[in-house]
């Protein structure tokens, strides 16, 4: 079976050549911290965190290793001055929109992030996607998906579908680094109790 090998934080790692660097540092036993990554789905890229430094060809850059792949003599490192700088960064962001994700505060406290380097914008959702990948990629289902814009954008179910399919399921909650999912779920569930309130005092007054 073909391979490709690299180095990853000086230790040379032989992976199938379709791998992501990410998935190549899983095997070699080498942890890169995510948040919007898992099992099962389909690589996002959307949080940053993942970023590594890589060498190839003498050139140095830095890429989201959970959509980089692998190439024969790539040489990866891990953590950085330069790496720890952009991941600071990247959970400074965060935690402007969800400051009170244990997740992000447990990462904050690795890397150094000042939780309160920008100001708050009102918002506990992350944009990871992931409840929004997993309901579409594994349930089929597309009950919950990004709403809005810029600054406002963030997730949200379909009332009439939340309060059908999610019941029996709720396999997003866990996923959420955040817990917004969850609670959006129960925020559609209200309107859907509000709506069909609505539909029946429609009705009534019909008949």
């Amino acid at each position: 079976m073909e391979t490709v090998e690299l180095e990853i934080d000086g230790r040379k790692v032989r992976v199938a050549p379709a791998t992501t660097v990410l998935d190549a540092a899983k095997e070699a036993g080498i942890s890169i911290p995510t948040l919007c990554h898992a099992e099962g789905l389909e690589p996002f890229g959307a949080c940053r965190m993942c970023t590594v430094e890589v060498e190839s060809g003498g050139r140095t850059k830095y890429v989201v290793s959970c959509l980089y792949p692998v190439e024969q003599g790539l040489v990866v490192r891990t953590r950085s001055e330069k790496v720890d700088k952009i991941r600071k960064l990247v959970l400074e962001y965060l935690l402007a929109r969800a400051p009170y994700s244990r997740v992000l505060r447990d990462l904050a406290a690795e890397y150094g992030a000042d939780p309160n380097r920008f100001e708050r914008e009102g918002s506990f959702c992350i944009l990871c996607g992931l409840c929004v990948r997993y309901c579409a990629e594994v349930k089929g289902k597309c009950v919950v998906g990004f709403v809005e814009n810029g600054p406002r954008r963030e997730i949200a179910f379909d009332p009439y579908m939340a309060a059908r399919e999610c019941e029996s399921c709720k396999g997003c909650f866990p996923l959420c680094p955040t817990s917004f999912a969850q609670a959006a779920y129960f925020l559609a569930l209200a309107r859907e109790h509000e709506s069909a309130s609505s539909r029946d005092v429609s009705a009534s007054e019909v008949a």
